[in-house]
């Protein structure tokens, strides 16, 4: 790791059965390094093996949620393999998750920041939020399995629209869209995703377990498959266009 760099955190705030996890870098708007990757994953896989925690909520500090990749991260050597090698565990961890995963949307959604929303079950957005997918603006691809998640939540033309376009979506059409399930007033999200999360978390574990994986099955591995193919476009596109600004891992 870059020693120059603020290390990253992600803290830990427990609720009863409800374990909160919160991006903390809010200097760098908690934009992800290899690290940061590494530490989330690593909190995850804590919640879901404490038999004591029946729902985790992933929400950021600050006033952002995440702006995705650290771009300085790209720029220094090494950094790009770095993060390439430490992005697909974490992916693969979200995408087998077992517990119900609750996003609480604090504001700005970047890249990578906006994408892992789509591995969360529920997501409540703060009503200053917005999320952006500025990929194709970039001069790159769609990554971690949303160009299939993508359009299960929101439907085809909204999904080519948000990716094709950039265009950022706010908290009301979040909603609308079915993007987010709630819209929270501001400063609230944390707090009406906690709602959300308690009632999930009055249900047996086991219970919540066994139907998250029914209502997921197979998803991991199509996650995954997606993602290959996701790579192989970045890899496409970097080989005519050499170097860009990547807003989230670049392929391995």
């Amino acid at each position: 790791m870059n020693e120059s760099l603020p290390a990253y955190d992600v803290s830990v705030v427990d609720h009863d059965n409800v374990r909160v996890l919160v991006l903390d870098r809010p200097a760098k708007l908690n934009a992800f390094n290899a690290e940061g990757y590494r530490v989330l994953k690593s909190r995850l896989d804590s919640a879901a093996a404490d038999p004591g925690v029946a729902v985790c909520v992933l929400t950021g500090r600050g006033r952002a949620f995440s702006a995705g990749v650290d771009l300085t991260e790209m720029s220094r050597p090494g950094g790009s393999a770095e993060l390439g090698v430490d992005f697909d565990p974490l992916l693969e961890c979200l995408a087998s998750f077992p517990k119900p995963l609750v996003a609480a949307v604090n504001g700005l959604a970047v890249g990578f920041g906006a994408t892992v929303l789509l591995h969360c079950d529920f997501v409540v957005v703060d009503e200053t939020a917005e999320i952006r997918m500025p990929f194709v603006a970039l001069g790159t691809c769609a990554e971690a399995g949303s160009s299939w998640l993508l359009p299960l939540r929101v439907g085809h033309q909204q999904a080519a629209w948000m990716m094709l376009s950039g265009s950022p979506l706010g908290a009301d059409d979040a909603v609308a869209t079915g993007f987010a399930l709630a819209r929270a007033p501001s400063g609230r999200v944390l707090e009406e995703a906690l709602a959300f999360a308690g009632r999930l978390g009055a249900h047996s574990v086991d219970a919540l377990v066994a139907n998250k994986s029914l209502l997921r099955a197979g998803f991991a591995e199509q996650i995954m498959a997606v993602w290959q193919r996701e790579k192989a476009a970045m890899a496409a596109i970097a080989e005519k266009l050499g170097p860009i600004g990547w807003s989230t891992t670049p392929p391995t």
